[in-house]
């Protein structure tokens, strides 16, 4: 029930956004161009997928743009520098975030360090690997693997990137709300302790949550190449702030125990919309990030208010 206030408010929110950006900005409402502006979103809200079944257990990860950025550059570096197949390397991206994300699993769900400052530690170890093997450079990746994102769904406004991210964010909704696993992942966020006690594995489960964020931070890396053309070691720096403030904003608590892999959704296209309508209006960046920090703490403030009542 208590995510179900915050899926309501963030939805009548998107509703309000919606229409006022309608209301303001001539032509806002074409179809075409909404689509079109939401691939610049699918990075980041793939993160804010995989990072909301890892916050629903207790956990963060802020290394996650740092992954993308390295697993980028690693690929850019072996198509460019070692003459392997860049088709070969963008299937590898998954692979390698996996292993950059299991790294973090051990640290925190097998040795039991917070998961704040191991993701921090990573986090400058990440970037750092990157500036190292890319320095101060581009390196481009191969014209024939750019412009995934023009690509759409025949007689549909769907680009594949998008396609991926509804197919990712269904696939993790029916993991975290229809599966055993999924059970799990409550009970590790609701009390460690009582689910240790009941039988959960509470390390294996972490860290399969954190192999997960480092695959799909991996994936984002493929289509974030695509995208721009070019790796470089600052690629996606400050995006984990943005896919957090999507999974708190959709109601999932950063304290463990609640949140809908829905309220993610709807959180992230209401983001995307007040940021379009505003750039579309001629706004300032920085006073988009201020109006975004504004909307997160009124749509808190009235969902749990809602939820005393």
């Amino acid at each position: 029930m208590k995510n179900n206030v915050a899926e309501w408010v963030v939805g009548g929110l998107l509703l309000v956004a919606f229409a006022v950006s309608a209301a303001l900005v001539p032509g806002f409402r074409d179809v075409a161009y909404l689509f079109d502006r939401s691939t610049l979103l699918t990075e980041t809200g793939l993160l804010a997928l995989a990072l909301t079944p890892l916050i629903v257990a207790g956990h963060i990860d802020l290394s996650c743009t740092a992954i993308l950025a390295l697993v980028g550059v690693i690929a850019a570096t072996l198509a460019a520098r070692l003459g392997v197949p860049f088709g070969l390397c963008l299937v590898l991206c998954p692979a390698l975030g996996a292993g950059l994300g299991a790294l973090n699993g051990y640290l925190v769900g097998r040795r039991g360090l917070p998961s704040l400052v191991v993701t921090i530690g990573t986090m400058a170890l990440f970037r750092g690997a990157a500036q190292i093997l890319a320095g101060d450079s581009s390196i481009s990746v191969p014209a024939a693997f750019q412009g995934i994102h023009h690509l759409t769904l025949p007689k549909t406004y769907f680009h594949v990137p998008m396609l991926i991210y509804l197919f990712l964010a269904l696939a993790l909704g029916t993991l975290l709300h229809k599966t055993a696993f999924g059970r799990k992942i409550y009970a590790v966020g609701t009390s460690p302790e009582a689910a240790r006690y009941s039988g959960v594995p509470v390390g294996s489960v972490v860290f399969r949550l954190f192999v997960l964020s480092g695959t799909v931070a991996g994936l984002g890396a493929a289509l974030l190449l695509s995208r721009l053309g070019v790796a470089r070691y600052d690629n996606a720096r400050g995006w984990e702030l943005d896919a957090i403030t999507a999974v708190v904003l959709g109601g999932t608590s950063i304290f463990g125990g609640r949140g809908t892999i829905v309220g993610t959704v709807l959180a992230l296209a209401l983001v995307g919309i007040v940021q379009t309508g505003l750039g579309v209006a001629g706004i300032k960046a920085e006073v988009q990030v201020a109006a975004i920090g504004a909307l997160l703490i009124f749509a808190i403030l009235l969902g749990n208010a809602l939820r005393r009542r």
